[in-house]
């Protein structure tokens, strides 16, 4: 099975949706840069719904060694920049990322990514989940922005 960093958007949409579970199911490992783990924590501490790291023992808190300097000039996180930043170190692993930014700057690093919708097109191919669309809905309904053009590309992805 794969490896995995993720920022700190695919657990949160996946956490809203009730389906951060899948994870472990996806990879063997899924490490989490310190900047992800401290978005989070900023936000439990403001009084928002987030996942509690610690909750999830199969997550581990890894941080990158450097940063591409020219990442600093974008208007990327510091989670999105970690992610990416550790992913370059590891480049075995994919890096789960949503931000269009972020996922171009991603892929231009020659970096292996894979969104939330990617993650539950794996799901369902793996026989994780039956159907795609009832989460792409709950994403949907969750705050995550997708087209209509995207959701029905998804869905035929699905086969449904």
């Amino acid at each position: 099975m794969a490896k995995a960093i993720s920022n700190t958007s695919p657990l949160l949409y996946l956490y809203r949706i009730q389906a951060i579970g899948l994870l472990p199911s996806l990879f063997d490992e899924i490490w989490v840069p310190q900047a992800v783990a401290d978005e989070f924590s900023a936000g439990h501490q403001r009084g928002y719904d987030v996942p509690q790291l610690s909750d999830y023992p199969w997550l581990t808190i890894a941080s990158p060694q450097s940063t591409p300097q020219e990442w600093f000039s974008l208007d990327l996180g510091p989670g999105e920049v970690a992610a990416m930043s550790l992913a370059l170190e590891n480049p075995d692993r994919i890096v789960l990322l949503d931000d269009r930014l972020a996922r171009r700057t991603a892929q231009a690093a020659g970096l292996q990514v894979w969104g939330t919708l990617k993650l539950l097109l794996q799901a369902k191919s793996t026989g994780l989940i039956l159907r795609v669309e009832p989460y792409v809905n709950g994403l949907a309904h969750s705050g995550m922005w997708m087209s209509e053009e995207i959701k029905r590309r998804i869905l035929v992805l699905a086969g449904e």
